[in-house]
């Protein structure tokens, strides 16, 4: 796609006539400031941010974190089970335990009841990261949620949030 000389040219005026002379005036939101799901999204976005520098020394992505959770609280579960519940993709799930097992932090094994499914089941290194991964989230991640919101919006964001996670 290619802009004419002349359009560029009567963008830039008008944005000079409207006093925005370039990087120095934010562009105007219009009705995205007032979106949810724009919203929501820049917020997870932010979020994310701040989760992966807050566990940078473990290499870790919220997903990988969050499926060591599930599989530290859930021993036994299967793959299949796991990622439904985080609602991953099969073929991303698959790349993402290729990596935690290339890593030592996850394994997975043959089921006992079932031939064709796989158990997951943390290593003791594991274990260990999945330890060091929730004190620094709880301290420093967490933590700087918790004093921008307070405990009551973090306790009606965490319904809210829930709430549509539930029934949207």
């Amino acid at each position: 796609m290619s802009v004419s000389k002349t359009a560029a040219t009567e963008a830039s005026k008008t944005r000079k006539e409207a006093g925005e002379g370039g990087s120095e005036h934010a562009l105007q939101m219009g009705e995205l400031s007032e979106l949810l799901g724009y919203l929501m999204k820049r917020a997870q976005l932010k979020v994310f941010e701040d989760f992966l520098r807050c566990v940078a020394p473990l290499q870790l992505t919220p997903a990988q974190f969050s499926v060591l959770l599930l599989v530290d609280r859930n021993p036994g579960r299967n793959q299949t089970e796991i990622a439904n519940t985080l609602g991953i993709l099969r073929p991303n799930f698959v790349s993402m335990l290729d990596n935690l097992e290339s890593r030592d932090l996850c394994m997975r094994m043959r089921s006992t009841n079932d031939r064709r499914s796989h158990i997951l089941v943390l290593t003791d290194k594991g274990r260990a990261v999945l330890a060091r991964a929730k004190k620094l989230v709880a301290t420093k991640h967490e933590a700087r949620l918790n004093e921008l919101l307070g405990p009551a919006n973090r306790t009606a964001l965490l319904a809210m949030l829930t709430k549509i996670a539930a029934e949207f």
